[in-house]
């Protein structure tokens, strides 16, 4: 062994340690972050500079809450009642979606899915462009009505032999058949009536599908500056009175024509009157269950969680029927299992909220049922003029 066999090794040069990252700090007062909030002034780390997907995706939860939640939420919302509400007085709140976004969620999106529902099946848009009623309605000649009548009566023929096994879908069938055969009878009859006028020379029948008129007792109605007019009122808001009275006669006309297009004037404005209807059926529960001492908060929790069970509801009535559609001419063993389906998801609809009464306030049987006839008959009072008030709007805003 060897004097340079026994020499102590040469210890190796300790590694270079990497210099520490620059802290991250705020654009706007410089702090040092933390986190993805400044917590000196408040300004997210995030602005709206960056990935297209990142800002939807932001935007989607803001307006929606649509995340692992959602999927948690509408189980239990349908199929128990008052358990979500439950939770939430409860204090079990992060699990689930808020009831403002469940409720603002599935109003959006069911009367999307009705309006839609509603525009395949109305009569007028049968024809896909081709043939509709209202062109039966507007025949200038016997032989141009007449060729009209006989394209449309095609189109239906064509669509019997699907219909055939599915007893909604041939029901409807025989209602357009029905609707096509009338409107060309009342054609007819006017077509006749003005060649007469005519050759007596004399003055011809107002046509109506020239824009027609609005008949009152008998009366065609016209409105005039003079005729709804309010004494009281401004001018310039009575003009807009008249505007609007104009509008309504207007769109009267139309719809008689085209009533898909007095539907889709419901539909857009529903959903505004729904959001004006909860808050106060919050309030007669608040007035209903005075004794147990809520805060009105606690009632609108209810109200919104059972007005989301109800547009939960007709969503899943409407694709129910969607799919019956579809399905049962296919099959039409399956006509039965659908009718049963239809009628026991309508059922839910009603039983549903008395049984969320029961759970949530906890009262005896006799006293719910007494409250729940009370509280529904004067919603649907209520629901009612909500609807008499968006049909109204929506022929003289539209």
């Amino acid at each position: 062994m060897t004097a340079h066999d026994i020499a102590p090794s040469t210890p190796a040069a300790p590694p270079i340690a990497p210099e520490p990252a620059a802290a991250a700090t705020c654009g706007d007062c410089g702090t040092v972050l933390q986190g993805p909030w400044c917590h000196a002034c408040g300004q997210p780390v995030q602005g709206m500079v960056r990935h297209l997907a990142s800002v939807m995706s932001d935007v989607g939860d803001t307006l929606f809450n649509v995340d692992s939640r959602i999927f948690r939420s509408l189980l239990p919302l349908y199929l128990r009642p008052g358990f979500l509400t439950n939770e939430y007085l409860a204090g079990r709140r992060t699990r689930y979606v808020t009831p403002f976004r469940l409720f603002f969620f599935l109003c959006v999106v069911a009367f999307f899915a009705i309006q839609f529902g509603i525009n395949l099946t109305m009569i007028d848009e049968f024809g896909r462009g081709e043939v509709t009623l209202g062109d039966i309605r507007s025949a200038q000649t016997p032989e141009e009505l007449d060729a009209r009548r006989q394209a449309y009566l095609a189109l239906l023929e064509a669509a019997a032999p699907a219909a055939a096994g599915a007893p909604r879908a041939k029901a409807r069938l025989d209602a357009q058949v029905a609707a096509a055969q009338a409107a060309a009878t009342e054609r007819a009859r006017f077509l006749r009536e003005r060649a007469q006028a005519i050759a007596n020379g004399q003055p011809t029948p107002t046509d109506p599908a020239a824009g027609g008129t609005i008949e009152i007792d008998g009366v065609a109605w016209q409105p005039t500056r003079e005729s709804v007019r309010v004494a009281w009122l401004p001018e310039i808001l009575n003009e807009r009175l008249f505007i609007a009275a104009q509008r309504v006669k207007d769109n009267l006309v139309l719809a008689r024509r085209e009533p898909s297009h007095l539907v889709e004037g419901v539909l857009s404005v529903l959903p505004q009157t729904m959001f004006v209807l909860m808050p106060l059926f919050a309030l007669l529960l608040k007035f209903a269950y005075v004794f147990k001492r809520r805060l009105y908060m606690e009632h609108l929790m209810v109200a919104l969680h059972s007005h989301a069970f109800a547009f939960l509801s007709l969503l899943l009535l409407v694709l129910v029927d969607l799919l019956g559609g579809w399905l049962v001419p296919r099959w039409p063993a399956t006509a039965g299992a659908f009718t049963l389906l239809t009628a026991a998801m309508w059922s839910w609809l009603f039983v549903y909220p008395l049984l969320m009464a029961k759970r949530v306030y906890r009262q005896g049987w006799l006293m719910t049922l007494l409250k729940y006839g009370f509280v529904g008959t004067c919603y649907l009072v209520l629901l009612a003029l909500g609807i008499s008030g968006a049909l109204v709007a929506s022929l003289a805003l539209t």
